[in-house]
Order: C-alpha cells, then structure tokens, then sequence
C-alpha cells in the first residue's frame, strides 16, 4: 500500500511539472523558458526535474508518451479474422469518431495549442519523428511475428482479398522487409491524415465539420495501403 502511495505521488509530482512547462512554453515559447524557471515555477529542484525529464523536449512530449507503441498494440491485440492494416483502419476511424487528439480531429483549445507549440518547434517536431521511427519498427515486429502468436488469419491487406495479380496470403510470419514497408507506409499515413485534419481545424472549422473528410481521406489512404496506387492510376 505504501508503494502505491508513493508511485501515486510521484506520478502526481511528474504531471504537476509538466503541466507548469508546458503552460509556460504556451505563453512564452519554447526557446524562451529556460529549466531552471520551469523548476523554480513547479516549485522543485533542477535535479528533481531532471529525474523525472531527462531533457527539455520531455516536459511536453510527455503529455504523449502513452500513444508511443500504440499501433503495434493494436495489431497484437487484433480479433481473429482481421488483417493487421483492417484493425489499424478501424482504429483510426475510432479516433476520428471520438475526436482523438492523435487523429488531428480534435478541436478543443486546448489540444489545438498543443498541437501548435509541437509542430511550430523544431526541437519538438524533430523528437516526435524520433517517435515515429519508433514505431514504425515496433510496427513492423508486429507485423513479423507469426501468425499462431496473433490470430487466425495472417497477411497485410484487407478483407477483400489480394489486389489482382497478386499473391494469395498464406498463414506464417511475414517478411522482414515486406512488414518494414508496410509499417513505414503506415505512419506516414497516419502523420498526413493527422496533419491535414489539424490544418482544417486551424483554418477555423470544427471537428464536426471536417469529419466527413477525413473518414473519406482516411478510407482512400486505406485502399492505398491495402491495394496499392495503380487502383488509382498512379
């Protein structure tokens, strides 16, 4: 009981600090804030900040950090019969239905400013591509691993079946390099998707608004992964 209470404790100390940061960074920039005023603000020493953030760029991405991982999850946590790329779609279209801040569909203020400070600094735009190449290779296992140890049905592409001309799917572990691209080309999606639904929203319109969009786009984006550009006539 006492552990619980102090792991409670520090994880209330961690989010204290990172909410002053990131309201400070909010009000004056990013490269304006220096550490010691963040600490000397959350009312700790540099070195407690410093046990909790290894690094600047922390005290914000933090706020994020439980969404690293969360594609590969997804597909191991997948119901039988669905293709890993099927149970990501319908992640997606999950998150734009309730607005998930990760799907860039999500106009509350205080989401929309967050967003601005992470993109609109390059520090913090640089280590959330870290991030991304990240999971593109966490993903990428994911994807590799046998199909016995993740479901019933193995293969990428969706429930329709295998574009024409190409192989059926069998059961077994994926390539190495077949499940690399496929990963690869589905964080880029998901970072364009995200990134175009934020910049709808930036130009004043609602969620509400936009969502018809980007269910389309994101369906498109979809078809592209499963089936390939020459369904498209590129």
């Amino acid at each position: 009981m006492v552990e619980g209470l102090r792991t409670r404790k520090k994880e209330r100390t961690r989010r204290a600090i990172s909410e002053v940061a990131i309201a400070m960074f909010l009000e004056h920039g990013f490269d304006q804030v220096g550490v010691a005023e963040i600490a000397a603000a959350a009312e700790v020493s540099k070195p407690t900040l410093f046990r909790y953030f290894p690094s600047k760029e922390d005290l914000v991405l933090d706020r994020i950090s439980d969404h690293r991982g969360e594609a590969a999850a997804v597909v191991r946590a997948r119901p039988a019969g669905r293709t890993p790329l099927d149970a990501l779609h319908d992640a997606f279209m999950a998150g734009l239905d309730a607005r998930e801040p990760t799907t860039g569909l999500c106009d509350h203020p205080a989401v929309m400013t967050y967003h601005r400070l992470v993109f609109d600094t390059p520090s913090l735009a640089s280590r959330v591509a870290e991030y991304a190449a990240a999971d593109t290779e966490a993903l990428a296992e994911a994807m590799s691993e046998p199909v016995s140890e993740m479901g019933e049905t193995g293969g990428m592409g969706g429930a329709a079946g295998p574009a024409p001309g190409a192989p059926a799917s069998t059961p077994g572990p994926v390539p190495r390099l077949t499940s690399r691209l496929v990963a690869a080309q589905y964080v880029a999606v998901r970072q364009i998707l995200a990134r175009d639904n934020y910049a709808a929203l930036a130009s004043g319109r609602t969620a509400g608004e936009v969502h018809g969009e980007a269910v389309a786009a994101a369906g498109t984006a979809f078809d592209l992964l499963r089936h390939g550009a020459r369904a498209h006539g590129l």
